[in-house]
Parts: C-alpha cells; sequence; structure tokens
C-alpha cells in the first residue's frame, strides 16, 4: 500500500501521519489491486466474520494482530416497504450504522485509526469532534490500552460527553466549534505527544469507513444502488465511500453506473451545499453558523474540494434541510422502527425534499443511512456527569504544574 494524493496523482510512502500532498491534495491510501483480488473474492468473503474486517486487504494494516476490534461493521440494511408505497423510489433502504459500538457510524473509522496507531506503537491520541467520534475514540482508545483526550464544543449533547467520560477519555469542554477544538490539539501536539486522530488527519478514519460502501455492495448482491444520501460534515464517509466504489470496479465486483452521492447538510451550516450552487471553487463557511450542534455542523471539512467533486463526478447533489425538518423527519423514522438521530433524520427530509423536485424517480434504488441513534441526542439538564472538566481548568491546572 502507498499514498496517491487526490489531487494530483502523485504516489509517496505510506506513512502515519502525512496527511496533503505538496499540492495541498489528500493523501489517500491505494493498494495493489492485482494482489487484493487473489483474495478477496466473493467466495472467501463467505467464510469470514461479520466485521468490518472482513475486507482486511482493503484496509491499511500490515499485520492483523494489530487489529483493534470491538464488532464494528456487517449492520443492518433494512428495506421501507411501507415508505415504498408512499414515495415513488423502486426500493429504499435504511442503513442502520447506530447498531455499531458505541452507537455510530464513527466505530469503523477508530477501528481502522487505532489498529494502525498500535501498529506504530502510539499510546496517546486526541481528537475533536462534535460528539460522535469522541466517545468512539474514547471506547477504541481504551479497549487498546490507549491514553485518549477528547475536545468537544460545550453544546455537545450530554449524553455523549457522559459517554466519553464513562469510556476513560480526559473529556474537555470548548467554547467555539469543532474548528476550534481542533486548534487545540494542533497547538498541544508537540507538547502532549498525542497522535491526531480527527478527520483526514491520518489514513485510517476515512479507510474504515469505506467499509460502509464495501459491505452495501456485498448485502445488494454486488449491484450498487442508483443513490446514496448521506449526513455531511467532515466528509469521510462521502470520501471514503466513493473510494470503495471505485476499488470494487477495478477488482470486478461490481459493475455499471456508480451511484449518485447526495450530501445533507443542515441550513445554518451548510458549506458544501454553497458551493454546489455557486459553481465556485469551495470556501469554508466563515461566519453565521448557527445550526444544531450536530456531526454537520463542520463549517470547514478538512478537505471540502474533493466532496465537492466526489458530488460532480457522480453526478450527485447537495441539499440543505431544516432543523425543523429534521425534528419532523426524527418523528417520521420513529413511527418507522427507526431510532434516528437528527443526521440520520436529515437523509430522510432530503430524501423526501428530493422527491419534491422530482430528482428521485420511481426507476431509483435508494440507501439512506442512518449515522446514530436518537438518544445519544438528550439535553444537557437531564443528565448529571462527574469529572467533567472545560478546556480552561485543564489550562489553569497544566500552568500550575508547570
Amino acid at each position: 500500500m502507498w499514498f496517491r494524493c487526490s489531487n494530483c496523482g502523485k504516489t509517496s510512502a505510506f506513512s502515519l501521519k502525512e496527511t496533503k500532498c505538496t499540492c495541498e491534495g489528500t493523501l489517500l491510501v491505494d493498494y495493489d489491486m492485482e494482489h487484493v483480488g487473489h483474495t478477496l473474492t466473493k467466495d472467501s468473503l463467505k467464510e469470514r466474520s461479520a466485521t468490518m474486517w472482513r475486507y482486511k486487504e482493503l484496509l491499511p494494516l500490515e499485520d492483523e494482530k494489530h487489529i483493534v476490534s470491538l464488532g464494528e461493521g456487517w449492520t443492518p440494511l433494512v428495506r421501507m416497504k411501507e415508505a415504498e408505497k408512499k414515495f415513488p423510489a423502486k426500493r429504499l433502504w435504511v442503513k442502520r450504522e447506530e447498531q455499531n459500538p458505541t452507537g455510530s457510524f464513527k466505530a469503523r473509522g477508530f477501528s481502522a485509526a487505532l489498529s494502525i496507531a498500535k501498529e506504530y506503537g502510539i499510546k496517546k491520541v486526541a481528537v475533536n469532534s462534535n460528539g460522535n467520534a469522541a466517545s468512539a475514540l474514547a471506547a477504541y482508545a481504551s479497549y487498546a490500552g490507549m491514553e485518549s483526550h477528547v475536545f468537544v464544543p460545550s453544546d455537545c449533547p450530554g449524553l455523549i460527553v457522559d459517554e466519553c467520560v464513562q469510556y476513560g477519555a480526559n473529556t474537555f469542554l470548548v467554547d467555539g466549534l469543532i474548528h476550534d477544538a481542533g486548534k487545540i490539539i494542533s497547538v498541544g501536539q508537540a507538547d502532549q505527544c498525542w497522535h491526531n486522530v480527527g478527520t483526514l488527519k491520518e489514513p485510517g478514519r476515512a479507510e474504515g469507513k469505506k467499509t460502509m460502501g464495501l459491505e452495501l455492495a456485498e448485502q445488494l448482491n454486488w449491484k450498487l444502488p442508483d443513490i446514496i444520501i448521506y449526513p455531511t460534515g467532515g466528509g469521510s464517509g462521502i470520501i471514503g465511500m466513493w473510494r470503495a466504489f471505485k476499488q470494487l470496479k477495478r477488482l470486478g465486483l461490481v459493475e455499471g453506473d456508480l451511484p449518485r452521492m447526495v450530501s445533507v447538510q443542515e441550513a445554518g451550516c451548510q458549506p458544501i451545499v454553497d458551493t454546489c450552487e455557486s459553481g465556485r471553487k469551495f470556501k469554508a463557511q466563515a461566519e453565521n453558523v448557527d445550526s444544531a450542534p450536530t456531526g454537520m455542523r463542520v463549517p470547514s471539512p478538512p478537505d471540502g474540494e474533493l466532496i465537492v467533486s466526489i458530488l460532480s463526478e457522480s453526478s450527485g447533489k447537495a441539499i440543505a434541510v431544516t432543523q425543523e425538518e429534521i425534528k419532523q423527519s426524527q418523528q417520521s423514522f420513529g413511527k418507522q422502527g427507526i431510532s434516528s438521530s437528527p443526521e440520520g433524520a436529515a437523509t430522510w427530509a432530503g430524501f423526501q425534499r428530493l422527491v419534491e423536485r422530482g430528482w428521485v424517480t420511481s426507476n431509483d434504488e435508494v440507501v439512506l443511512f442512518n449515522t446514530s441513534h436518537a438518544m445519544k441526542y438528550l439535553p444537557w439538564e437531564q443528565i448529571n456527569i462527574p469529572n467533567i472538566k472545560t478546556y480552561t481548568d485543564w489550562l489553569k491546572a497544566y500552568f500550575v504544574a508547570s
């Protein structure tokens, strides 16, 4: 395996901490597909465990003994037959990522990221997060015997913050947004000697999320859907799945057109939507961020231009839905038996909007991704969390100790 730049195509040696090419493109992991194809076959998969590591040849790990796994992957793909009677879609599916360990799709990324970190002897990890990435890192780090530090906005859902504490992470609340939390990690990296496992700051997380696409293809008997609707914040899910589909094509495991990818964002934090609508080069949302504290609230994704390019290449779309539409969609999903996070509910809201516009037709097979479950988003006032610190508390203690 090696790196290939997403922008200029230049190749370079695989590295734990290199993530950007000299042209500023993102370095993504590439594989010897001829070698992979010898062992990753439809027949070989029939004998493998039902976790994301069934696709081990397409994950960047040299030695299986370093795998850090809590059983992530192989989540249910549920057909919404009653909804199909009401909406013009040939088939409608929900991929239930809330059934992963720690209750979200983030488990996939951290299983890969911490397996690589373990292989390189890393003992201390840190992440900035809107919530679910923080609790997933905390769980996987503790399982791997690593020390974890998570930095989340102060309005992060309380139950998720409590998860971080219960999983043993050093948990800090930060005034500001996810990128403000990321600056703290960058500034403290040299002094604290932690390994930054933020989105696209290392090679594992996007590769782990890639398994959602590999898994989806296998569950649909190697025929890809026409449309995938996915909630988008940092965008590594979109990036990972698109890479998965291209790799499956190179291996000859799927044929035909690749899916049209749809990024859903919440109105109030919609840099991908704004860029697609303007037709200009990607620009982060620098001000007026007023969406709810969910995983979609990422005004400056690490490689927004790459996300936009994937949507364009796939003939896809970016769409914004309102907070009220998301709330209504959570209730609607609930009445269909799906416990959905705001992010997952946003895909249902986006699907309905696209149906109204005629973009989804009766000939389309559509997959929605529910990335987490509803109960993680209880308000702060319903939760009592011991041992929680603000970043200010940590600074005071640090300088006293120094």
